[in-house]
């Protein structure tokens, strides 16, 4: 199953992403790149074309990666949902009922076990795996945690997505513009 009829999460990581982002029909985005001074009117902008965004917290200048800072990403900028690698940035933004998606970043097989154990502690709501090009992770994982998956980096093709999807991802995050187009129609009637 796809997440929210959508196999492409596209993820902006500059203004004329987000722009071109604003004409295409995706619901869900991902907000990469950012600054604190900015945050609060892209946010704005993307809910005003129908967009839900998703924040990656560890990626905005200026605004340490905390609890306290996920606390004003969820009261203040009112994401519909917020990335990030740190376990207490998840358990604040569950505890604001928004999507908390927990990256995690496939290093070795020690800090797969890690991961582990820290999933079981704060149960985010989806997990984002990078790089996303590993498809027997991506069923670990999944089939592991009993959490649904993102794969995002390295996704350069669209059997690149392909793959991810057929491994039991649910959706995959890229950046790259040519993979919106290409599914941001076919996408939507694509399943697993």
């Amino acid at each position: 199953m796809n997440f929210n009829n959508q196999i492409i999460l596209p993820a902006a990581r500059k203004v004329k992403d987000l722009e071109k982002l604003m004409k295409l029909s995706y619901e869900y985005i991902v907000i990469l790149d950012s600054h604190i001074s900015q945050i609060r009117s892209i946010v704005e902008l993307a809910k005003s074309h129908g967009k839900k965004p998703l924040l990656h917290a560890d990626l905005i200048e200026g605004l340490k990666n905390d609890e306290y800072a996920a606390e004003y990403l969820c009261q203040v900028v009112q994401p519909a949902g917020i990335v990030s690698t740190r376990a207490g940035v998840i358990a604040k933004t569950k505890q604001n009922r928004l999507l908390a998606i927990q990256r995690l970043f496939l290093l070795d097989t020690n800090a797969l076990e890690k991961s582990y154990a820290m999933f079981e502690r704060t149960k985010p709501d989806f997990i984002e795996v990078l790089p996303g090009v590993i498809p027997h992770i991506i069923t670990e994982v999944s089939e592991r945690t009993g959490i649904p998956i993102f794969a995002g980096g390295l996704i350069r093709t669209v059997n690149d997505v392909e793959q991810a999807v057929r491994a039991g991802a649910s959706a995959v995050t890229t950046s790259n513009a040519e993979l919106w187009k290409h599914f941001e129609n076919t996408g939507k009637q694509e399943g697993r």
